[in-house]
């Protein structure tokens, strides 16, 4: 039983692997654009950002720290502010992508502000997004230089200086942030435009009807359908990372497994919006378009172009539909920073919801069109 499963499911892959490299098209479509994108992107794109969310350890519990505090509260870029007790609770803001900068006030900020010293305020921006953190911190930065500026008008003290760190990513290589999320992306849309041409192009060339008499199942036609665009998208992902690793000099910080696993759940995320746009289209032109038209606002909402946090409220609710978000979030944070693997499995278990519910429902599709 099970080795006539495997036989008839490795007969379409083997009959599937041999259309799409026959196809001078789906191969430019493999070989030639996400190279060439990886290429363009990684130079071209460009990012604004707008509220910023910033986690505070004050030290000082000072006047003249709660002054300063209060500049911040009272601006306009700044939104959300988490007051923590330790530099635990501080480094997990960080980490969890909770906040985009920290503020680290020294216990000697008050006492070096009375006596005439130099006070510095540490300005720690989170490092993986390079162009928020530069914004964020740059803001950051004026605000504590003009405290610093009317301290020392008032008293004749030193000026308040900004200290800078940026984690993750400390020179704000702009190449760091923009080539993680392009390898996920086009990832993903390689995944995506393989599995809606599949059954599409059977439909063209006139060969479905071939494939629903054939002896396999309607579960065995969907898993042979899927597992080559599976290998293919999950092989041109190893290669593009080994290209910004090697020729780009990015740090790998992460696991591999782990990197691996998460592509392969967001991948079957992809494969199952794939397989339904291709269930319900009868040409290749009709599964492409359906494809580009779910592609552009998946890449909007998953924190590519803004953050999710400047989103409005319903908007920030459906990007939690959106597999891509978490791919986003899991190949920075991987490569990047390293994330561990807790935090790995709170952004893996939405993806396997939405795999679960995007494979089922592309498999209802194809059943009931065969029926």
């Amino acid at each position: 039983m099970i080795g006539g499963f495997l036989r008839r499911v490795l007969a379409l892959m083997k009959k599937e692997f041999i259309t799409i490299w026959k196809d001078p098209k789906t191969k430019g479509i493999i070989l030639g654009l996400p190279l060439m994108q990886l290429l363009i992107f990684s130079n071209a794109v460009t990012m604004e950002v707008q509220n910023i969310d910033v986690a505070v350890l004050d030290r000082s519990q000072s006047v003249e720290s709660r002054e300063l505090m209060s500049r911040f509260e009272n601006s306009p870029r700044f939104r959300n502010f988490y007051y923590v007790n330790d530099e635990s609770d501080f480094k997990k803001k960080l980490d969890t992508q909770r906040v985009q900068i920290g503020l680290m006030i020294n216990n000697d900020f008050s006492r070096n502000i009375k006596s005439g010293k130099p006070a510095v305020v540490q300005v720690i921006a989170e490092g993986r997004q390079t162009n928020s953190a530069s914004i964020a911190s740059g803001y950051a930065s004026q605000i504590i230089s003009g405290y610093g500026g009317d301290v020392s008008r008032q008293s004749g003290g030193a000026a308040i200086n900004a200290s800078v760190r940026n984690w993750f990513n400390p020179n704000l290589e702009y190449k760091w942030f923009i080539l993680t999320v392009i390898v996920a992306m086009l990832s993903l849309v390689t995944t995506l435009i393989l599995t809606s041409l599949s059954i599409s192009r059977e439909r063209e060339q006139g060969t479905f009807d071939q494939l629903i008499v054939s002896p396999l199942s309607s579960f065995e036609i969907l898993t042979g359908k899927s597992v080559p665009p599976l290998i293919i998208a999950m092989t041109l992902t190893m290669i593009m990372t080994w290209i910004v690793v090697v020729f780009f000099h990015l740090p790998f910080a992460g696991s591999f497994v782990l990197f691996m696993v998460s592509i392969l759940i967001s991948l079957l995320a992809i494969i199952g919006v794939g397989l339904f746009i291709s269930s319900i289209c009868n040409t290749q032109q009709q599964a492409i378009l359906s494809a580009m038209t779910f592609m552009m606002p998946s890449v909007l909402l998953s924190g590519f172009i803004s953050p999710i946090e400047d989103m409005p409220l319903c908007l920030q609710y459906l990007t939690w539909l959106n597999p891509v978000r978490f791919f986003m979030v899991l190949s920075r944070g991987i490569i990047l920073k390293g994330m561990g693997f807790e935090d790995v499995i709170i952004n893996l278990i939405p993806l396997i919801i939405i795999s679960s519910i995007t494979l089922t429902l592309a498999s209802r599709t194809f059943k009931r069109k065969l029926g």
